[in-house]
């Protein structure tokens, strides 16, 4: 009997852990050809090569997912190929999603974009299978999933955070293709911020995998960048929307405009004790002094708001504005959540969206930060010469609607779609957006080279000349 109950136990728990078949097969949704050529006009801006690493780098940390996290398991939040489960689990969430935009909502944790992004790249129609075709490398390292095993570990040592990100450099440095270029055709995605693979002395944070020499020329898709390192590229952070089409897209902005929301603005977020002066106090005040009337706030305590999504959905939802100060670092996956759902994001620093994410925002050029975002002055608020309040009230209705239906109309470069065929009916999401950027630099790159091989040759044979005529 005791066996009897044993075997239920793991049967009725199989569903929480992801199956070590987390990815589709290689090569059965592209448009590469049988014999690795690619289907002519189908992938005009590249070809793409995904590098078949050992497993260690990438599958095994999927299957023993209970050991990258020292207070929950992650193991949920990897099925679907890192989507995690459907958001029809989360308590309450029913009722805040419309039932047909349920099938593109999951319940997705902030770091498993290293997943997300090769689950579609396995399955893309520009995918070939023969490294020789291909005008772009994606190499397929975990590194977020594995630094992050080792980042709170009491007994981690600076050997097990390097160890994973330097076995797979000596073994990706050793490849043809690394080789030929010495790297610069080749992308990564690295799904936490760029600070935790920026480990410059043995006593600091993180691993010094970005930083080492294999690198140097590889470029990353980073969830938050360095703005200094021109190979960093920030890309969003996954949010629970992945819709299937682009019609799913399409029924989500209609839901989100249409919505009657009561709070001119929310802020989701927990004061930090450790921190003296932390901003998020300030404007935890600036809500309670604007009054539940205009300001609603959630509590992020702890893992408060990993465990409920509803509740800060619901927040957004109901807002027409939302605060995002920065995070533990500059950028917050909570403003990718308030875009979504169709709310104006409140920001404070120009390195928590404009500085960060220039592929995806409109952002640089004169006046289009402010279609759709308010920058605030953080030291004018904070000695009390403006209020939150104030500034916002400051807007009128057609100047908010507009703004919003700018935010709307930016959804679909904001999320990761769950089809391997993308959207569909010529809507790009943020892996479309990040490809396209990530190829044209590759091609300037090319064009670049050639160049140059043919400045060389010409400027020889003008030396040759030159040599010629002085000796007669």
């Amino acid at each position: 009997i005791a066996f009897l109950a044993v075997q239920l136990m793991l049967f009725k728990n199989l569903h929480r852990f992801p199956t070590t078949r987390f990815l589709p097969p290689p090569a059965r949704c592209n448009s590469t050809w049988a014999n690795g050529e690619v289907e002519p006009g189908a992938c005009e801006a590249g070809i793409i090569y995904v590098y078949d690493l050992p497993l260690e780098f990438n599958h095994d940390l999927v299957t023993h997912c209970e050991r990258l996290c020292p207070w929950y398991s992650f193991c949920p939040y990897l099925t679907d190929g890192g989507l995690g489960r459907p958001a029809a689990t989360v308590p309450g969430f029913s009722a805040i999603v419309p039932n047909a935009s349920m099938p593109s909502w999951y319940n997705t944790d902030q770091f498993p974009l290293e997943v997300i992004i090769h689950r579609r790249l396995l399955s893309h129609r520009c995918r070939t299978t023969d490294p020789s075709l291909a005008d772009a490398f994606y190499v397929p390292f975990y590194a977020g999933l594995d630094v992050g095993s080792h980042l709170w570990g009491l007994n981690a040592t600076v050997a097990d955070r390097d160890r994973a990100g330097t076995r797979l450099l000596e073994w990706l440095t050793n490849q043809t293709s690394f080789k030929k270029s010495g790297g610069w055709d080749h992308f990564i995605t690295l799904g936490r911020i760029t600070w935790d693979f920026r480990r410059y002395y043995d006593d600091g944070w993180g691993t010094n995998f970005a930083i080492r020499p294999g690198m140097a020329n590889v470029t990353r898709l980073v969830i938050e960048a360095d703005r200094l390192d021109p190979l960093d590229v920030g890309v969003p952070y996954p949010t629970g929307f992945h819709p299937r089409t682009a019609a799913d897209v399409r029924a989500w902005q209609r839901h989100v405009l249409a919505l009657n929301r009561t709070n001119l603005f929310g802020f989701a977020g927990a004061q930090r004790s450790g921190f003296k002066d932390d901003f998020r106090d300030v404007l935890l005040e600036e809500c309670e002094d604007a009054g539940r009337a205009h300001c609603r706030s959630v509590d992020c305590s702890g893992t408060k708001c990993n465990d409920n999504a509803t509740t800060v959905m619901n927040l957004f939802l109901d807002s027409r504005f939302c605060l995002q100060p920065r995070g533990d670092s500059y950028t917050r996956r909570s403003l990718f959540d308030c875009m979504v759902a169709g709310a104006v994001p409140v920001l404070f620093w120009r390195r928590t969206a404009y500085d960060q994410y220039r592929w995806f925002l409109p952002v640089g050029e004169r006046g289009k930060e402010r279609e759709w975002s308010v920058f605030m002055d953080r030291q004018a608020l904070r000695v009390g010469n403006v209020s939150v309040l104030d500034v916002l009230q400051g807007f009128s209705e057609q100047q908010v609607r507009r703004m919003r239906e700018r935010v709307v109309e930016m959804i679909p470069r904001l999320v990761y779609g769950s089809s391997s065929d993308g959207l569909g009916d010529g809507m790009e999401d943020a892996l479309d957006v990040a490809l396209s950027g990530v190829l044209k630099r590759f091609r300037r790159r090319r064009r670049s080279i050639a160049r140059e091989e043919g400045a060389w040759p010409r400027s020889r044979a003008l030396l040759l000349l030159w040599s010629l005529d002085a000796s007669t």
